[in-house]
């Protein structure tokens, strides 16, 4: 029989898991290769509230996961999406159109491991929705 004592402190442990839960991530897309469902598993999760244009996730840092800059819009509308190489401009590369839960799009090829960036997104919804999206670099 097990003592009052580990039973109160498994009971917590496992409360406090609940409580927590998990970080948002992207689902990697299940009949995609090895080292694609890597490169999405990396995905990290950016929140635009209502009311606003879009704006600017990141910076980031493009890593030898992935190849190029891919974002997955999970938002209820459209949008549009670019790349910005903030080393070296403050312009978009240009603009990719995102559909409403979308799969994953590519918006920059053959990015350099190690390159920082933003993902700039543009629309006029937000003020009836917040954006969603993914990215994977």
């Amino acid at each position: 029989m097990t003592s009052p004592v580990a039973r109160l402190t498994a009971t917590t442990a496992a409360l406090s898991l609940l409580w927590y839960g998990t970080p948002a991530q992207a689902a990697p897309e299940t009949n995609l290769a090895g080292s694609t469902a890597t490169c999405y598993g990396g995905a990290v999760r950016s929140y635009f509230q209502t009311g606003g244009w879009g704006g600017d996730a990141g910076p980031y840092q493009a890593s030898t996961r992935c190849r190029d800059v891919n974002v997955r819009n999970a938002s209820e509308f459209g949008t549009e999406a670019c790349v910005v190489f903030i080393d070296r401009t403050n312009a978009c590369n240009y603009l990719t159109y995102l559909p409403a839960k979308s799969n994953w799009i590519t918006i920059a090829t053959d990015v350099r491991d190690g390159a920082n960036f933003k993902v700039r997104f543009s629309n006029l919804r937000y003020e009836y929705e917040p954006l969603v999206a993914y990215h994977a670099f």
